[in-house]
């Protein structure tokens, strides 16, 4: 099957030019452009290291950092808030010179932003929207709704109801498909545009029949999954199985919004006697992140697809915007409508994303060198 050409990214200019500071957030003090790095000290909060995903990222991010001769105060706060809070303002206390966030809760940290913000410390919110602050400077990311919107085209594409160029199918099923829909966690900014993007591609299909929610849980209140654990997941799918399908219905495809939801939801479908594979009648399991656990899992026709958003490309421009902030200049943005935080729209940089299925797997991860092929036969890095 040919890559889907119509869901990837183009690519992605990592250098980009810097402007005069102007911004009006935490990083409104003057820094100085001729410091050397060695004086400076960038704060990178994380915010667990029980997703594979961020360890890579703050990696990243501290490795980059640190080749351009920055001091790097790493922080994870394994999924705890008071601790990243704690961890965030040790930093503004020990005078670091840039912050970049990736928060557990985005609308948790409106203190120690404006803690920053009395310090001159510019914030840089890395991937999860900071909100309800006017103190947050710049924003990257990938495009959220896009990968919404890419999950719900590759459960369409599993069901057969689009064919391998993403248009409607000429031989699609004719009777009606059943699904069910899972979310991320609600405090999790990103959930949001995730299932905006899905249910604004899937709804067309729900509304003429073509699928159906047997549960009827159609809200992201219903679906969402509590900082995305993957044992939550696979509880709420056991719990779907046993109300909605110990008869004869039939399921044939879960949206799921990211790699660990999708491994408990597949636990949970294999526990209950649906199938190793989806050969052998597994229903078709999205997912995001390309975890090497769930790559190893497509490779092997058990989970149908996930999105990959390239990490090393996310770590770039953070880094990007943390040298110009440190340099006494601004990051370029190439988005400055999308992202309204509550209390002001945030300069961001998106990146994109690609779907990743059985076929494109070697071409996108492999071929790319994020993964080695030995690394996607045992699903371990």
């Amino acid at each position: 099957m040919p890559r889907p050409k119509a869901l990837l990214g183009t690519g992605v200019i990592l250098a980009f030019a810097l402007t005069a500071c102007e911004g009006e957030g935490a990083g409104s003090a003057d820094p100085d452009p001729d410091a050397d790095p060695s004086d400076l000290t960038a704060g990178v909060a994380m915010p667990t290291q029980t997703y594979e995903r961020w360890l890579n990222d703050g990696a990243a991010v501290e490795e980059g950092l640190e080749e351009l001769g920055y001091n790097v105060d790493l922080q994870y706060a394994d999924d705890d808030i008071p601790t990243q809070s704690q961890q965030i303002d040790q930093m503004i206390t020990q005078e670091v010179d840039v912050l970049i966030i990736a928060s557990i809760d985005g609308s948790a940290l409106t203190g120690q932003l404006d803690a920053a913000a009395d310090a001159g410390i510019p914030v840089i919110a890395y991937d999860r929207l900071l909100t309800n602050s006017e103190d947050v400077d710049f924003y990257v990311t990938f495009d959220n709704y896009e990968v919404g919107v890419n999950q719900a085209n590759a459960l369409l594409y599993g069901l057969g109801v689009l064919d391998e160029n993403f248009e409607e199918a000429q031989d699609a099923p004719e009777e009606t498909l059943n699904i069910e829909l899972f979310a991320g966690s609600l405090d999790d900014n990103n959930s949001h545009l995730f299932w905006e993007g899905a249910i604004d591609t899937l709804e067309p299909y729900i509304e003429d029949g073509t699928l159906e929610v047997t549960s009827g849980q159609t809200d992201i209140e219903q679906a969402a999954t509590q900082r995305w654990e993957q044992e939550t997941a696979q509880e709420r799918m056991e719990n779907l199985l046993t109300t909605h399908y110990s008869g004869d219905e039939e399921l044939h495809g879960v949206l799921a919004p990211a790699d660990p939801l999708s491994r408990g939801i597949i636990q949970a479908l294999q526990n209950d006697g649906w199938g190793d594979t989806i050969e052998d009648g597994l229903p078709v399991v999205t997912g995001q992140d390309a975890e090497i656990a769930s790559v190893s899992l497509i490779a092997d026709g058990v989970q149908h697809s996930t999105i990959f958003k390239d990490t090393r490309q996310l770590a770039d421009e953070a880094i990007v915007a943390a040298e110009a902030y440190l340099s006494g200049e601004e990051p370029e943005a190439n988005d400055t409508e999308t992202y309204d935080n509550g209390e002001i729209v945030v300069p961001s940089y998106l990146l994109d994303v690609e779907m990743v299925l059985e076929d494109n797997y070697e071409e996108i991860l492999i071929d790319s060198e994020y993964y080695t092929q030995e690394q996607v036969d045992s699903g371990q890095l």
